[in-house]
């Protein structure tokens, strides 16, 4: 039986897609600019990878020029999300589960938390956290740990859900945590996770075994 859900916020909780345009549209503007006229394709998965990864890991993947790193940062750093979101409608599953859940995702924390209070989810977890790659070297792995060790929780009590092989499912793979990778495209293939699902039906099965 698991004691606790910890959970990742984009494309887990509510798809980035919904708010892409409108919240990087600046960004999107000036990567087509500097790597446009150079390579295309690569502007394009840049801009796709944005909506998955933090700015900073997809900047040195792409090899962005450290102006347009900069410029880049610039324009995130700050900035809030202020207009209506809305989450999966299938995250109500989780919401009704009631066990303890913690809430970690990298970003800005600016950002990150403004995205939480126009979700209106504050109040479904025992706390948040935002790793923030521009404020410390902290890892999700590294809260993963923190949050066992606050709370007493055992390994075999835990259960991640996320969105990201390479993120917060290879994390608690590392410490021998239970994962749910949610995959509502059909994206992955097994990934060595416990769970693969497109939605969040088993989630509660999963939680009472």
């Amino acid at each position: 039986m698991k004691r606790v859900l910890i959970l990742d916020l984009d494309n887990t909780i509510y798809p980035v897609s919904s708010i892409a345009d409108h919240l990087f549209g600046k960004l999107f503007k000036l990567i087509d600019e500097n790597l446009g006229e150079e390579d295309r394709r690569a502007a394009t998965k840049a801009k796709d990878e944005l909506t998955r990864r933090p700015y900073q890991h997809v900047a040195d993947e792409f090899g962005f020029s450290d102006e347009l790193k900069k410029q880049g940062m610039e324009m995130l750093r700050n900035i809030r999300f202020e207009e209506p979101m809305f989450a999966y409608e299938e995250y109500n599953l989780l919401r009704q589960i009631p066990i303890d859940k913690f809430l970690v995702t990298t970003g800005f924390t600016k950002l990150q938390m403004s995205k939480v209070e126009m979700l209106n989810i504050g109040a479904d977890f025992k706390k948040v956290y935002v790793v923030d790659p521009e404020q410390s070297n902290q890892t999700k792995k590294a809260v993963f740990q923190k949050i066992m060790q606050e709370n007493n929780y055992k390994t075999e009590e835990v259960l991640v859900i996320g969105d990201d092989p390479k993120s917060e499912i290879k994390a608690a793979m590392e410490l021998g945590i239970d994962t749910f990778l949610f995959d509502p495209l059909d994206k992955y293939t097994n990934e060595g996770v416990t769970y693969h699902a497109k939605d969040y039906r088993d989630v509660a099965g999963i939680v009472n075994k």
